[in-house]
């Protein structure tokens, strides 16, 4: 029983580790982020920070992969099998908006990131493209939409997507930038899209 309980303690502290740091890379940058600062504002010891994680950048690709898990794992719960092409959009918008800061972070940072967080964020938008991809080839099948390449659909979403982030000061200067522009930025594409 002492065991478990240890267990789950363990297990409690790492994801609240993972959280806080989820926070301070948003905050402070993916590079710039010191373990000290992810310590002092866990409440835990510096030490206690590399007891779970072996270096900084496990820690980091942890934090990301969590990210990627709680963005897809949304838009899996947002989008069901019939929705359309704004359904999956307007999920895509609300699964970044809970985390953009990070997100900007992770758009912004991402070339000067290790080879294994760059490759859990080719898998995070390996999954959004899925979904997306998902729709457009129905949409394209039964007419509602114009034949256009797969992966110039996703791609110029997640271009004016990633373009609006990186320059979110200047579209908004309160709120996330997705609730004062996400709609205009739907029926924009969808235009797009629209024989």
């Amino acid at each position: 029983m002492a065991g478990t309980q240890r267990q789950d303690q363990k297990l409690k502290t790492r994801n609240h580790i993972i959280e806080i740091a989820l926070n301070q890379f948003a905050k402070d940058g993916l590079t710039l982020a010191r373990t000290a600062d992810i310590a002092s504002a866990a409440n835990v010891s510096h030490g206690t920070i590399f007891s779970h994680f072996k270096t900084r950048e496990i820690l980091l690709d942890e934090v990301i992969e969590e990210f990627g898990r709680r963005i897809t794992t949304r838009l899996h719960e947002l989008v069901s099998s019939d929705c359309d092409m704004r359904d999956v959009l307007e999920a895509h918008l609300r699964g970044i908006s809970e985390y953009e800061t990070f997100y900007t972070r992770l758009i912004l940072e991402s070339r000067l990131l290790n080879e294994s967080s760059r490759n859990s964020i080719i898998m995070i938008q390996s999954a959004i493209s899925f979904h997306i991809i998902q729709v457009a080839e129905r949409d394209i099948k039964e007419c509602k939409i114009r034949e256009i390449p797969l992966d110039l659909i996703f791609n110029t979403w997640i271009g004016l997507v990633h373009h609006y982030l990186i320059n979110s000061d200047l579209y908004t200067k309160e709120g996330t930038l997705f609730d004062a522009h996400g709609k205009r930025l739907i029926d924009h594409f969808l235009n797009l899209l629209n024989k």
